[in-house]
């Protein structure tokens, strides 16, 4: 097991070798001019779920997020060989600023993965203050949203007009970075 020591070491030697060390979800430590420096990772993270028939649309969607600035978790770009994915995921999800629930016909009758993961974020949700925003469902097309969620939850349709559908979506997306990088700073 790596002690934090350990891990300082580490950090202190790449950065007196001249490399940056980033450290996934928190920012990258670099030299500068007099010293060293940190710049925290402001963006927001985003996990996105998917039924994998969307997988083209999700994609899409995955690259108008990070265009606007945001840090998107996506397992078919993200997971590495060897890793233990069920883990990986529930971790992403709990580590999170947002979760994207992407519906569709064929997402929303489905079993599986796109379900486990939804009820997995569900239960973070609960976790969190009250009105914090972190479920944020998606249509991707016109289809139903399950009770559970629309009871709850206002979603966003990016169709038919993708662009007013992905800015509004980025909306809630920076709001809940927003709160979340207050929960990690706040002292105390």
């Amino acid at each position: 097991m790596t002690k934090p020591g350990h891990i300082f070491e580490i950090v202190r030697k790449s950065l007196e070798a001249g490399q940056a060390v980033e450290i996934e979800g928190l920012g990258r430590f670099h030299r500068s001019a007099g010293g060293y420096r940190f710049d925290a990772d402001t963006q927001p993270t985003v996990f996105l779920a998917y039924a994998l028939e969307d997988l083209t649309t999700v994609r899409r969607l995955c690259e108008g997020l990070k265009a606007a600035g945001c840090s998107v978790w996506l397992d078919k770009d993200t997971l590495m060989p060897g890793q233990n994915w069920t883990r990986s995921i529930d971790g992403a999800i709990a580590d999170a600023d947002a979760f994207v629930a992407c519906f569709s016909m064929r997402s929303v009758g489905k079993t599986g993965q796109f379900q486990s993961e939804l009820r997995h974020a569900l239960e973070c949700a609960r976790k969190r203050p009250l009105d914090d925003v972190f479920v944020l469902p998606v249509r991707l097309e016109r289809c139903p949203v399950p009770g559970s969620i629309a009871d709850q939850w206002q979603y966003v349709d990016l169709f038919p007009d993708w662009e007013r559908g992905v800015k509004r979506l980025v909306r809630s997306i920076r709001k809940a970075g927003r709160g979340r990088m207050r929960a990690r700073f706040r002292p105390g």
